[in-house]
């Protein structure tokens, strides 16, 4: 009855996680460039007390065996990198990669950090920046005459100045792809950082010979969360918990009555 109730500890433990991690992406259902993770799960040792496949006899094997498992752990919750929605905002500086691919940001510190929301701005040096202030790389400067903006889907940024018809080119923004995007580190401000698990940055032009996808402007992709499913699973967790914390009284049940046998 010892291993019933650490067994069944342990799945509460790990539902509790799953419902932390729901709680997470319905926080962030409405959060630009977010995407959602999932939690994934697996079984912990196992007590053997006959081992399959052992000698029953001269001649026989024991054809099942016999083990107890020992409950149950969270192992990862991996990032989904699914297309979200496009949502239209109007604004130039909005920017949606249709299909794979990171923006490239570089941080306070001057490390480069890697985002899928799109919603960028500018700054008071007309520098294309983040909703933080971080500008992008490479860094691209509007100057404060520019009367339109445009860019292109391979990432040509070019703007028209006042009494001017042909448009002036100001940069070209890069996309950075990945080997294992899941394997990223999120640090906040839908930010992500390389681990050895990611690999290294690929990085090209959108469009690009390297698999980045392209640019779309006026739009920005919306999360990836589907509440619907998140609900359902939510509902799922609950009734696991409860599931295992009905484990819980049971054995404690069954030792209530072994402690009653010398009354």
């Amino acid at each position: 009855m010892i291993r019933a109730l650490y067994s069944a500890a342990s799945g509460m433990t790990a539902q509790q996680l799953n419902v932390d991690n729901i709680a997470n992406n319905l926080a962030n259902a409405n959060t630009v460039g977010y995407k959602s993770r999932r939690a994934q799960f697996q079984d912990l040792l196992y007590q053997t007390l006959v081992q399959p496949g052992s000698q029953s006899g001269q001649s026989t094997t024991v054809p099942t065996g016999l083990q107890l498992g020992l409950g149950t752990k969270t192992s990862s919750n991996e990032i989904i990198f699914q297309q979200g929605d496009f949502s239209s905002t109007g604004n130039p500086l909005d920017l949606v990669i249709q299909g794979l691919g990171f923006f490239q940001v570089k941080q306070p510190n001057g490390e480069l950090a890697y985002t899928r929301a799109g919603n960028f701005q500018m700054d008071a040096s007309g520098n294309i920046v983040t909703s933080n202030g971080n500008p992008i790389q490479p860094q691209i400067t509007i100057p404060s005459a520019a009367q339109s903006i445009s860019i292109a889907a391979d990432g040509t940024v070019s703007y028209v100045l006042p009494g001017q018809t042909a448009a002036q080119t100001a940069g070209q923004i890069t996309l950075a792809n990945f080997q294992n995007p899941a394997g990223l580190n999120s640090v906040g401000q839908s930010l992500y950082l390389p681990t050895d698990a990611s690999g290294q940055p690929v990085v090209g032009p959108p469009g690009g010979t390297e698999g980045q996808g392209t640019l779309l402007q006026g739009y920005v992709e919306q999360s990836n969360v589907s509440v619907v499913d998140e609900f359902i699973n939510l509902i799922s967790s609950q009734r696991a918990y409860e599931a295992n914390s009905k484990v819980v009284k049971a054995a404690d049940d069954m030792y209530q009555q072994v402690n009653n046998l010398t009354k």
